[in-house]
């Protein structure tokens, strides 16, 4: 059983929850997940299954797409609607729909943020989360990420209230955190705030149209129709350019030798070796011996 499939993860469970019962739903240890999705956000997760595990990383990579509801008048110590309070101003307010997307726009970009005390992010070789639940401040990184657009959902002209909400859509690479992200427009507002609710949409090539709940999984495993439902490895790759092998080729491939470069790799990093439709292995230049390329991932090596 080989492939990825998209799944569509439900509120209350951790994404660690997601492969354990996958893993026993479809009889297989070969599982794992491409990314952490918080126990109360619910969206798109894709699960690579066998062999497709070894291009867990590149969806991990790929970009995302989240809605969310950023309420502001509130913040708390999780970033989320989870955790206890820690500054609030109930005052009445008032954004124009114009301040809010000039808020917006102006956090679109490569930006920086700190990743929440409530994370997976690891400091000294322990989570975040590990220090927080003990109560132990630690200095945390500062880290690039990449927002490539932001838009306000909400259809209004101005917005008002004690605790004023409204949903955006987020587009964006590795490692964003949305949460940080309400956080970050509440300070150009002016006002303490949190992420109210969140879903992610889409994740690399997959959107909620392609997921499966474990349910559905479970009565398509019972159908013995399980394959129809994963997807092939090739789906995940589209964005790497790729080289039609010789069949003369293919045994070396396979094998994972050091082979001669081909032009191809004089303009992109890496590239998928192919041979009937299939993708045998991701190639790149070899980092110390000029005119050579190696193997970056063994995807069907010789049996």
């Amino acid at each position: 059983m080989n492939g990825i499939l998209p799944l569509w993860k439900e509120k209350g469970m951790t994404s660690h929850d997601c492969v354990f019962k996958l893993r026993k739903i479809l009889k297989t240890k070969k599982v794992g997940h491409t990314g952490t999705l918080d126990p109360e956000v619910e969206g798109v997760l894709p699960i690579c299954i066998g062999r497709a595990t070894k291009v867990a990383s590149y969806i991990t990579d790929a970009g995302k797409e989240y809605i969310a509801t950023v309420s502001i008048g509130r913040s708390t110590e999780t970033e989320d609607a989870q955790g206890e309070t820690i500054a609030s101003d109930l005052t009445h307010k008032e954004f124009s729909k114009k301040q809010i997307i000039e808020a917006l726009e102006q956090l679109t970009g490569e930006i920086t943020q700190i990743p929440p005390m409530y994370s997976a992010v690891k400091v000294n070789g322990r989570r975040l989360y590990e220090y927080a639940r003990k109560g132990i401040e630690v200095e945390r990184p500062i880290r690039k990420v990449q927002i490539d657009q932001i838009d306000l959902l909400d259809d209004k002209q101005s917005f008002a209230g004690e605790e004023v909400t409204f949903s955006i859509r987020v587009r964006c690479g590795k490692g964003t955190y949305i949460r940080t992200l309400a956080v970050q427009i509440g300070e150009l507002l002016g006002y303490p705030a949190h992420m109210h609710s969140l879903v992610r949409t889409v994740s690399g090539n997959f959107n909620e149209s392609h997921c499966k709940t474990l349910a559905e999984v479970a009565q398509i495993m019972d159908q013995e129709q399980v394959q129809t439902i994963l997807r092939p490895i090739e789906d995940v790759l589209t964005e790497f350019p790729h080289l039609e092998l010789e069949e003369s080729l293919v045994e070396s491939i396979r094998n994972g030798q050091v082979l001669p470069t081909v032009p191809l790799l004089n303009d992109h990093p890496s590239i998928m070796m192919m041979f009937e439709g299939r993708v045998l292995a991701i190639y790149q230049n070899h980092p110390t011996k000029p005119g050579l390329m190696k193997p970056e991932k063994m995807l069907l090596a010789s049996e």
